[in-house]
């Protein structure tokens, strides 16, 4: 808030001519919450119509939720949605949808030209009204945690996680201009056995068609006189396919 102050008052000495020593404040930093995606999903399925398309269009875009709530119906052509308005520090970008999300936005109303006609302050103020229903519905206290930016948050770093921290590609999917504000969004999320899909290997081949899918090995060994590759990934993420 002080650096903020500061900031408007240096921005109204400059229109006026006025002259004063401008102090410098530094912004602590802070650990980012990373919900997991079962939850991320169970707070979309406990929204309405509306919010639950909207949430839906932070999880597959990863984008800034005022992003979101500029778009307009021009942005969306069949399946690829445009994001022409980015938030400062942001670069434009378009992103394949799932049939999922295309599904959601076809059966919203089409009264006005953005997407979602709401101020930001309303969708708040649903969020934290939707949070606090479902968190006593279903008995779960850590959807009270999670915020509009948790989506893009948990996006940022399940991308860390699938690309083994490359961070050329995580700024390109988060479409940040400063590598600095990438390395914010990567964090480590802790996977359980039930979260991965796991396959083997025992050709040359397979192997690299494996590495080329984005298959991680975590094991091997030999039975019956075959070598046997174990390979493995995080269930349900395809992002990395749907940026274009």
């Amino acid at each position: 808030m002080k650096m903020l102050a500061t900031y408007a008052y240096n921005a109204f000495c400059t229109m006026q001519g006025i002259k004063w020593n401008m102090p410098t404040y530094h912004q602590g930093e802070t650990t980012l919450y990373i919900p997991n995606e079962k939850d991320l999903d169970l707070l979309i399925s406990a929204a309405s119509r509306r919010m639950a398309t909207y949430l839906q269009c932070l999880k597959e875009t990863f984008a800034d939720p005022g992003e979101i709530l500029r778009l307009e119906w021009i942005d969306l052509q069949d399946n690829v949605l445009s994001i022409n308005h980015p938030v400062k520090g942001h670069l434009p970008g378009k992103y394949e949808l799932t049939p999922k999300l295309i599904s959601m936005l076809n059966a919203l109303p089409r009264k006005d030209k953005r997407i979602f006609p709401m101020t930001y302050a309303c969708a708040l103020d649903s969020l934290k009204k939707l949070r606090k229903r479902a968190a006593a519905k279903f008995q779960n206290p850590p959807l009270l945690s999670i915020s509009f930016k948790s989506y893009r948050h948990w996006g940022g770093s399940m991308l860390a996680h699938v690309t083994n921290g490359n961070v050329l590609l995580i700024k390109r999917m988060l479409r940040h201009k400063s590598i600095q504000n990438t390395m914010k969004y990567i964090h480590t999320i802790e996977f359980k056995e039930e979260d991965y899909e796991e396959t083997v290997a025992t050709t040359p081949d397979e192997i690299r068609q494996l590495g080329k899918a984005g298959w991680a090995k975590y094991d091997e060994m030999t039975i019956n006189g075959t070598q046997m590759h174990f390979y493995r990934k995080p269930k349900r993420f395809g992002s990395l396919r749907k940026s274009l």
